[in-house]
């Protein structure tokens, strides 16, 4: 069902452009169709900023629920921003005060680029701990989406991420291992899934506090582990709200990256992510780059145009059936009446705070 554009963000303008129904907030009012109020905390830094708006706008938007979407970005104040983000974020998104006030239905908490080994030493984790505590108490349902979900489970569980290693990059092959799970229903038993992050937490973390890890994968691990009354959170590891051209952006910042001196080595290509014509594209330019660098010329540019046609979109339908069914269960479980918050019953084997 319908996105309502309730404001002037960008994203929904972008959104209609690339063909999805997004009705103006009018027009919403005089429709005698239940609202739906997501909330969506984005802590991504500035230059991913709109684009994870509209990658988890997408997916509310599409799914099939009768519903119409009311979305509620807010940010942390405590996240270094540049005069474009701050400026945009003072434009266009709502303060966690105006949050807690109106009420939300389901929140979505982003991931973020962090500095600091122990996420604790983070400026975003006290702010991040009221946030969490208080959706924990008010909202139906938190989708925590990769550091998201490393940030709940050191604060609320005490389970610190390990590194891993090499980055985990690339596109991975999944298994549904809990099939009776309603976020799992009709969703296929394998599928794939991105992935960018350097550290992990572990089936054995997730399973020492009861939570239910309903997908992992061999190589990747788990990517959808849920609370142990089966919603209230909902953990994502990967990416499944990437775009198609996520990964190779994430890569030609990178190359910038190897081009500036900010890193020593060139960034190795994204796994299972590229057919072979387009690895092959990718190789010729490394060497094209290195070559004018020992020149000390300037850089070739990534030839995006020639690639974008190359990719293979190969998670989205079912990251759509996940959250299609986590929007369907958010319908069920909340009162009409959004001034009357969803109070879900608290299990005493939960831990009901932030560990600071």
């Amino acid at each position: 069902m319908p996105l309502v554009a309730h404001t002037a963000l960008p994203a929904f303008e972008r959104l209609s452009q690339e063909g999805a129904t997004v009705l103006p907030g009018d027009y919403a009012l005089h429709q005698d169709i239940r609202a739906l109020h997501i909330g969506l905390l984005n802590m991504m830094p500035d230059a991913a900023l709109a684009a994870t708006e509209r990658q988890f706008f997408r997916l509310i938007g599409e799914s099939n629920q009768i519903a119409q979407f009311y979305m509620h970005p807010f940010t942390l104040a405590e996240l270094p921003r540049g005069p474009g983000g701050q400026a945009h974020v003072e434009q266009f998104y709502e303060s966690f005060e105006t949050i807690q006030r109106t009420g939300l239905d389901a929140l979505i908490i982003t991931g973020a680029n962090v500095s600091q080994p122990d996420l604790a030493l983070e400026p975003f984790w006290e702010p991040l701990a009221e946030v969490v505590d208080w959706a924990w108490h008010n909202v139906t349902s938190t989708l925590c989406s990769c550091l998201a979900t490393h940030a709940v489970m050191q604060g609320r569980y005490g389970e610190r991420r390990r590194p891993r290693g090499p980055k985990l990059w690339g596109v991975f092959d999944h298994r549904v291992v809990d099939r009776g799970h309603p976020l799992v229903a009709g969703v296929n038993t394998r599928f794939d899934v991105p992935h960018s992050r350097f550290n992990d937490i572990s089936r054995e973390q997730f399973e020492r506090h009861g939570l239910k890890v309903l997908v992992e994968g061999e190589r990747a691990g788990v990517h959808l582990a849920v609370s142990r009354d089966g919603f209230r959170t909902v953990f994502f590891q990967g990416h499944p709200e990437y775009d198609s051209i996520s990964l190779l952006k994430e890569y030609k910042r990178e190359v910038g990256r190897f081009v500036n001196g900010e890193r020593e080595d060139f960034p190795p290509l994204p796994e299972n992510y590229l057919a072979p014509q387009g690895a092959a594209i990718l190789e010729e330019h490394r060497e094209r780059v290195e070559q004018a660098l020992q020149r000390r010329a300037p850089a070739e540019q990534l030839p995006e145009a020639l690639l974008l046609d190359r990719l293979d979109n190969t998670w989205h339908d079912s990251a759509l059936a996940v959250v299609n069914n986590w929007i369907g269960n958010v319908y069920q479980l909340t009162n009409h009446d959004r001034r009357i918050p969803f109070r879900p019953s608290i299990d005493p084997d939960d831990p009901l705070g932030w560990r600071r």
